[in-house]
């Protein structure tokens, strides 16, 4: 019995002092997380227009957005429309059908699935919008498609905010296809294609 005391003794400060140390800690740890420091959009006298958040120096480029690649951000080289796909861009069946699952999203409200500008939103009472089977959209470069969706024209928007750039060019792909579809002639078809043509 007088052994356990003596240990009781001699640890009882100890872990006085250990708990005081934990305490003190937590209250370290509160300071910091409390720190002084202005939250986003916070008042200062600091600044002449009292704003703590501070507009980006003019020509800053965030992380990861340096577009330098022209072709394949903008549809244009030298500021000419580009008539084919980027080189990064690979052609196949992959792309083509990327293509057609957001050209189904994105445009076939208004164009239609074939193109031909008679989407539900059309049969709904709204302007149709031209047909990509027109002639004029038929000789516009592949480019102008892609520019189209990116910057807007007439009653589009842009879809810049909503398709990535690689499927932006997918569905220009797409629509190429489409455009093919409609107008191909027989003799430029694949054999097992013509063989299913009367």
């Amino acid at each position: 019995m007088n052994c356990i005391r003596v240990n009781l003794s001699r640890t009882l400060p100890l872990l006085v002092l250990c708990g005081a140390l934990m305490v003190s800690g937590c209250d370290l740890r509160q300071r910091m997380y409390d720190q002084p420091k202005y939250e986003a959009h916070e008042a200062t006298a600091f600044f002449d227009n009292g704003l703590t958040s501070r507009a980006p120096i003019e020509g800053t480029v965030a992380r990861g957005q340096l577009r330098l690649d022209t072709h394949l951000y903008t549809g244009k080289v030298a500021g000419v429309t580009v008539s084919e796909l980027p080189p990064s861009i690979e052609f196949g069946q992959q792309l083509l059908e990327r293509g057609q699952e957001r050209f189904d999203i994105y445009c076939s409200p208004c164009h239609g699935r074939t193109g031909q500008g008679n989407g539900l939103i059309v049969q709904r009472g709204l302007k149709p919008p031209p047909s990509f089977h027109e002639a004029r959209l038929r000789e516009a470069a592949i480019g102008y498609f892609f520019d189209v969706m990116t910057n807007g024209f007439g009653a589009i928007y842009s879809y810049a905010s909503r398709i990535p750039v690689e499927d932006r060019w997918a569905i220009a792909a797409y629509m190429r296809a489409l455009q093919f579809s409609q107008r191909a002639e027989y003799d430029h078809l694949p054999t097992q294609d013509q063989g299913q043509l009367p």
